[in-house]
């Protein structure tokens, strides 16, 4: 039976799935919502974060106090510590071993007493020495204080924590404005597709950030300053602007990296890329992924490897889905019988 003209305008229309027609100024005064809404959102987004500064910047921190200093085998280590403020690290030599008594321990925390006590005329401060796992615990932690160098540095370094914390907040928010601005104009194919990608995309992002929050960032923190101390600099003070800014970072951009397989297999799913041209672009990924990571790692070799690895095993995963996707496809068309391309 022939199709109507008005049934295949119909079936056009639903496969292309456009929203009403819209003139250029119709479509300028919903983008100036977008704005509109977007930066409402973001400037309440800041106020919570500038009201809970504080909170924000112990999130922060935590991955520096997780930071452990690596040693060798033939180091020996005093930490000296009055009360609970840790005021050196150093290396001890032979006599000081001797002295110490330090044998099978490598590791010796040196307590402060801070009630002096008395004998006779003298004033004497008590020490004793701790040579349990918890003084090879404080000598493996960072020793690095964060500071604000200038009388308006602690002001800067709230907005800049009200300005990160605000915009991973509103980020979601954000991009529904911005989807509902672009979503009309796409067919109902890519609009499914899309869809589907979101459901993938927010977990990975969460993913991707708690690898880097809970495992690529303490080394890299640590690496830093084991890198500095090489050169012969002391870094046992760090500007806490230069530090929040590098953590968050560091956070958006693992995030980022591991997006990469929902864009690709959309972009397969839409027809853009497929199975042969994402395996014959595996040796450039190879190359930007091992880029991505000297970019946004300290310059420290395992810091980049740490993070070349997973976005390059997502590539990988992203390839395979593709050739089984395709797979599914050419069994599909025979079993239906068409042609098989």
């Amino acid at each position: 039976m022939a199709t109507e003209p008005d049934e295949v305008r119909t079936v056009v229309e639903e496969d292309d799935g456009g929203g009403p027609v819209k003139s250029f100024l119709e479509h300028l005064e919903d983008f100036r919502w977008v704005l509109i809404k977007s930066g409402a959102t973001v400037f309440v987004a800041m106020l919570l974060c500038l009201i809970a500064g504080d909170h924000v910047v112990a999130i922060i921190k935590r991955p520096l106090e997780k930071a452990q200093t690596r040693y060798s085998k033939d180091d020996y280590i005093g930490v000296a510590l009055l009360g609970t403020n840790r005021l050196a690290t150093y290396h001890l030599d032979k006599s000081q071993q001797a002295v110490l008594g330090l044998t099978a321990n490598h590791f010796v925390a040196i307590h402060a007493d801070l009630q002096p006590a008395t004998n006779g005329t003298n004033v004497e401060l008590k020490l004793w020495l701790d040579t349990s796992p918890v003084a090879e615990k404080l000598a493996k932690k960072v020793n690095v204080d964060l500071n604000t160098l200038s009388p308006a540095g602690g002001f800067f370094v709230a907005f800049q924590v009200a300005v990160y914390g605000g915009l991973a907040l509103a980020s979601p928010f954000i991009f529904y404005f911005i989807a509902q601005f672009i979503f009309p104009a796409l067919r109902i194919k890519e609009r499914k597709y899309i869809n589907r990608g979101l459901g993938f995309a927010i977990p990975l992002f969460m993913i991707g950030v708690t690898f880097c929050y809970c495992l690529l960032m303490p080394i890299a923190l640590a690496a830093s300053q084991i890198y500095s101390n090489w050169l012969g600099f002391s870094a046992n003070m760090w500007r806490a602007e230069e530090y929040i800014s590098f953590v968050c970072k560091f956070l958006l951009g693992m995030g980022l990296g591991f997006e990469m397989p929902v864009v690709i297999l959309v972009l397969v799913k839409i027809g853009v890329l497929n199975y042969h041209m994402l395996s014959k672009g595996r040796r450039y990924m190879i190359v930007i992924n091992l880029v991505l990571g000297a970019l946004l790692t300290t310059p420290e070799v395992l810091t980049q490897v740490i993070m070349f690895i997973p976005l390059q095993v997502l590539y990988e995963i992203s390839i395979w889905i593709a050739w089984y996707w395709e797979r599914q496809e050419r069994k599909r068309q025979e079993t239906d019988g068409g042609e098989v391309p």
